[in-house]
């Protein structure tokens, strides 16, 4: 069984359920407790957000690529991130380490096309939304990633960062999803959303919201990792 290295802290809240998920995943219902290793390092948020603030993407990805090595020296045999905003950073980091990487967004895109998803909803940090990271990967499969429109991203993104992130889930922020993505629905014809932000499917927990289902990355990215574990 490969030893998984997890690059957590980003934010602590969905760290936690990554490692309930993986552990989850191995339970077989003969108590065996045959779970994996699992090395994690949980980085400092602050510090990451800083460099993203300030565009210093060559400091954000270096900091990060020193924790990935970090669990390679500590016998990781592969390893993954576990939020969607440092996958901005994704090539730059896999170009600068020998430990193989599982990527949330090309597992994300893979679920998109095993579903037949065509036109996937996104939301999630301010930087995800903002850039490019899914349309780069989901384009080359004929898949267009729709983000909402500038106040309702700005929203989210305030919400992701004043609430959901520090653990605090609201109903009236839950409903305030809802309603955006009732409106991509109505005006920009998504036919699924992309929980671009793993913090999201703690406070949308249900697969579908509004008539279509939630792509979890979550849990997409939970179960490549568990693949390539096994």
């Amino acid at each position: 069984m490969n030893r998984i290295g997890l690059i957590g802290g980003m934010g602590p809240e969905a760290t936690l359920d990554y490692y309930k998920r993986i552990i989850d995943a191995f339970k077989n219902g003969k108590n065996d407790f045959n779970y994996p290793e699992i090395i994690l390092y949980s980085i400092n948020l602050s510090l990451f957000m800083a460099f993203m603030r300030k565009g210093e993407y060559d400091k954000a990805t270096d900091y990060l690529v020193e924790k990935i090595e970090d669990l390679r020296k500590a016998g990781a045999t592969f390893a993954a991130l576990s939020a969607n905003t440092p996958h901005l950073l994704f090539d730059r980091i896999r170009s600068k380490t020998n430990l193989p990487l599982i990527s949330i967004i090309e597992a994300t895109c893979e679920e998109c096309i095993t579903r037949g998803v065509k036109r996937p909803g996104l939301i999630g940090t301010g930087y995800t939304m903002n850039g490019t990271l899914f349309q780069d990967v989901f384009t080359k499969h004929d898949i267009e990633v729709i983000v909402p429109e500038k106040q309702d991203r700005e929203w989210v993104n305030h919400k992701l960062f004043t609430e959901i992130e520090l653990g605090v889930f609201k109903d009236e922020t839950r409903q305030g999803l809802i309603r955006v993505t009732e409106k991509m629905i109505r005006e920009q014809k998504i036919d699924s959303l992309i929980l671009g932000c793993t913090e999201f499917p703690l406070i949308l927990t249900e697969p579908e919201y509004a008539g279509i289902p939630m792509l979890n990355t979550t849990q997409i990215h939970v179960d490549a990792i568990v693949k390539y574990c096994k």
